[in-house]
């Protein structure tokens, strides 16, 4: 609605060279002259069909399901990769960051180490350090690789720094709360209880204090690997990537309010169904969680 109530230049392309008469049919064909009410009910509609609509600028009268088909799956390979990168790194990390916290001299190393680096990546901002790396990382790997100066689909040396770019929040996202969620379970009466039968501390991170760690962490995974596999907007715009981040950026400055409304829509949907998988999630890993209770009690 509020992309419908901004100046119509974003509905048109060559607004100022088209007459009032084809104003006004174009403004019929996209509803924009009916009441705000009719507009959305019959966006609605179009939506549960699975019509998007065309682009108005970006791509004039194309369809923009089928522009969204073309550019995800260059951002789902790039997110998955991301991500398989990210946990790789972030749960070991947080595994003997909070190994350290409990008192293991020999590990304190990691835990300033890992703190240090989630601090960083948490309290910078993120254009900054992408900036950082794709300055630096090209000059560091083009000392060693040719590296072109663009983003190339066919040159695996390309895919390096944007997925090590997108890769870094969700790694200090996770090495951060696997670190507090097992420096919370080590002090439960399980763990002591293990402590004193004996068993080596490795196997009571990994069989008793991980496992039940993961499962808060669980429910907010889903929705950081779906965000994570549609793209970053500013990895994608910031290394020339034509996927569905950086589709979003540019028909922003082109004001392409149709492409952008169905984009926003597309990344809404796309966090509604991450929380709910969370939740489902974390119901079937921890058999205490229920959906419902005595008296339909969450």
């Amino acid at each position: 609605m509020l992309l419908r109530l901004m100046p119509l230049e974003g509905y048109f392309n060559n607004y100022e060279k088209l007459t009032p008469t084809q104003i006004k049919v174009g403004l019929a064909k996209l509803w924009l002259d009916r009441p705000m009410a009719v507009q959305l009910g019959h966006f609605w509609q179009d939506t549960l069909r699975g019509e998007l609509g065309v682009s108005n600028k970006y791509r004039v009268n194309y369809p923009i399901g089928k522009i969204i088909a073309s550019k995800a799956p260059l951002s789902i390979q790039i997110g998955l990769m991301a991500v398989t990168l990210a946990f790789l790194l972030g749960m070991p990390l947080g595994i003997l960051m909070a190994r350290s916290a409990r008192g293991h001299s020999r590990l304190k190393i990691w835990d300033r180490f890992g703190t240090v680096v989630v601090v960083v990546i948490q309290a910078v901002p993120a254009s900054v350090y992408y900036l950082f790396i794709q300055i630096y990382g090209t000059e560091l790997l083009g000392k060693f690789f040719p590296l072109p100066t663009l983003f190339a689909r066919d040159n695996p040396l390309t895919w390096i720094l944007p997925v090590f770019s997108l890769s870094l929040s969700t790694m200090a996202w996770s090495a951060m709360w696997i670190r507090r969620y097992m420096a919370d379970e080590s002090t439960k009466d399980y763990v002591l209880l293990a402590r004193a039968k004996g068993v080596p501390a490795a196997a009571i991170s990994r069989r008793h204090i991980f496992r039940n760690a993961f499962v808060p962490l669980v429910q907010s995974v889903p929705t950081t690997i779906l965000l994570t596999l549609m793209g970053s907007l500013y990895v994608e715009s910031r290394f020339s990537i034509p996927g569905m981040g950086g589709l979003l950026v540019d028909v922003i400055k082109r004001q392409d309010n149709t492409m952008v409304q169905a984009l926003v829509l597309v990344y809404s949907g796309i966090s509604i169904v991450g929380l709910l998988l969370g939740d489902v999630a974390m119901a079937l890993l921890d058999p205490r969680v229920r959906f419902a209770g005595k008296g339909d009690a969450r």
